[in-house]
């Protein structure tokens, strides 16, 4: 039985110059894109209590908190469920925050990027330090227990001093999640076609990515998968799911799912999602041989690692037998190590995971 959902709010106020992700700055058919994601909604979801629900974006925060409710109130709820909303650190206001408490998401991932308030013009983002430290002030005010910040090392101009940095005062916000992320610039965004100036290399981020770890455990953060970091027993549940490989209900243009074995994706186009919300841009039944690859390659984003016992009962196989060759490798390499219950990406494994995981597949 399916237990989370993911609900895809595309719409922003300008776009970031890294982003690629599926967004459009003109809100003007908002209205029209909820009265079809909501009947998107009543026709595929079949009342699951959930345990999680995601809405993201694109910024969900330009939402109305009427607009809020009229999406949520379609889902019923597992006791404890945990319901998590992406905020832009510049939209909202304390009432805002208390009015989404209320409607009861009681989890809010804000993307900070970094503290620079230089690099954050450099990259076309709308808010500024400061803004950031007082919306986290204000969520606590509403009542917010549980709050996420996203961060972005391997900016334009940043040094691994100015992440370390960035970390800190993070830290000193007393977040109970944050998640690291590695620039990428991909086809589509502003940079792919305007690369900056004084990008750190590969090796500079990787320098990064270490010194982060580094970092977030000694203030007593864990690492809990590749680029997740929580106080003891915060992490994000919703994404939990996904690297677990559980099934999940993904809704709006360009949303994800995965349920009854089958991986579908929505259209990504909004005119296209506007006039038929019940289509799908593509889907696939995984076959047994899939569902075990994916198993591996998500299990092994966790920083526990993977499970033997549970893959060889859930796919009849031996998995220490059948991966001999790739597992003997990698341990010899340092790569990945054995734990009580399975197998681990080493810190350094983590590094060249795409290499690794890649040896796994058939």
């Amino acid at each position: 039985m399916v237990k989370s959902a993911y609900i895809h709010i595309p719409f922003c106020k300008s776009k970031c110059h890294y982003c690629s992700f599926v967004s459009f700055c003109n809100t003007d058919k908002k209205d029209d894109y909820i009265k079809k994601l909501v009947a998107e909604i009543k026709f595929y979801y079949e009342n699951e209590p959930l345990k999680t629900l995601y809405i993201g974006g694109g910024t969900p925060s330009l939402l109305s908190l009427s607009e809020v409710n009229h999406i949520v109130s379609n889902f019923s709820f597992c006791d404890s469920a945990e319901i998590t909303m992406e905020l832009n650190p510049e939209d909202v206001c304390y009432d805002y925050l208390r009015g989404l408490y209320d409607l009861g998401i009681n989890r809010l991932s804000f993307g900070c990027q970094t503290f620079d308030d230089d690099i954050l013009k450099l990259i076309n983002r709308r808010h500024n330090s400061s803004q950031v430290i007082k919306v986290v002030e204000n969520a606590r005010l509403a009542g917010f227990d549980n709050l996420s910040l996203d961060f972005i090392y391997g900016l334009p101009n940043q040094s691994c001093e100015m992440f370390v940095s960035d970390l800190n005062r993070a830290v000193d916000l007393g977040l109970e999640h944050i998640s690291l992320y590695g620039l990428k610039i991909e086809e589509g965004c502003y940079f792919s076609n305007h690369l900056p100036d004084n990008l750190p290399d590969d090796d500079m981020q990787a320098d990064m990515y270490l010194k982060a770890i580094e970092t977030l455990l000694n203030r007593g953060y864990v690492q809990y998968e590749v680029s997740n970091f929580s106080k003891k027993g915060l992490y994000s549940r919703h994404n939990l799911n996904y690297w677990e490989n559980g099934e999940y209900y993904g809704f709006g243009v360009a949303a994800h799912g995965y349920k009854n074995g089958i991986r579908y994706e929505n259209v990504d186009n909004l005119k296209d999602y506007i006039n038929n919300p019940y289509d799908k841009k593509s889907s696939h039944l995984l076959s047994q041989g899939e569902k075990l690859e994916e198993e591996i390659f998500l299990g092994f984003r966790k920083l526990a690692g993977i499970d033997v016992v549970s893959i060889n009962k859930k796919y009849n196989i031996d998995f220490e037998n059948k991966y001999k060759k790739v597992l003997d490798k990698y341990i010899n390499l340092n790569l990945i190590e054995k734990t009580n219950g399975g197998y681990k990406l080493t810190i350094q494994g983590i590094l060249v995971s795409n290499v690794v995981l890649a040896d796994f597949i058939e």
